[in-house]
């Protein structure tokens, strides 16, 4: 897995980040510095931290699944993919944030937005990858998406969000084929 492609990676797991920072941003008037900072962090450490749990939890079972983990990839990233895809097209304009924001809530937002991510870690050992390396971009993505989507929000508040994710599904997509085929073509 290239630079390139981990950089897709890391902008596609950041999408869930991104939405809720945004949808925060359209509302939230009172200490908009301290509250995008706080969201861009709890998302961005969610997503360093979540990778690595799941590559550690994988270790433990790697020489049983050796010989089929280009499948375990590919199935990890199209379902992964088909997930974001599907919560895009059933997610309502409604569901907006509650507006009182507390550190158990940052909590949870980065929690909820990296579960994805966790799973991608699993992807990320059978890949043979430096699991920290890998983990940093993508926390670092994340923090860089979520405090300019907060921002945004303000600017371009017509943004189709949905789009958004359904983008972030096929690229997760996407890059389960790219696994699978560089390992079919050695």
């Amino acid at each position: 897995m290239s630079i390139f492609d981990i950089f897709f990676l890391a902008m596609a797991l950041s999408v869930d980040a991104a939405v809720v920072s945004f949808s925060y941003g359209l509302f939230l008037r009172k200490d908009r510095l301290k509250n995008a900072l706080l969201l861009a962090f709890s998302t961005g450490l969610g997503q360093f931290v979540m990778p690595i749990l799941g590559w550690l939890g994988t270790n433990s079972v790697s020489s049983y699944l050796s010989h089929f983990d280009h499948w375990i990839s590919f199935l990890v990233f199209v379902l992964l993919g088909l997930h974001v895809i599907n919560e895009a097209i059933h997610h309502t304009d409604d569901d907006l944030p509650e507006k009182n924001l507390s550190l158990k809530l940052f909590f949870a937002l980065g929690l909820a937005t990296s579960i994805d991510a966790c799973a991608a870690g699993v992807t990320l050992y059978f890949i043979n990858i430096s699991i920290l390396t890998t983990s940093g971009i993508i926390g670092i993505t994340t923090f860089i998406c979520s405090l300019c989507a907060f921002y945004v929000s303000r600017t371009f508040p017509k943004i189709p969000l949905r789009k958004m994710e359904i983008l972030s599904g096929l690229i997760l997509i996407l890059l389960g084929f790219k696994v699978l085929y560089e390992h079919l073509s050695m």
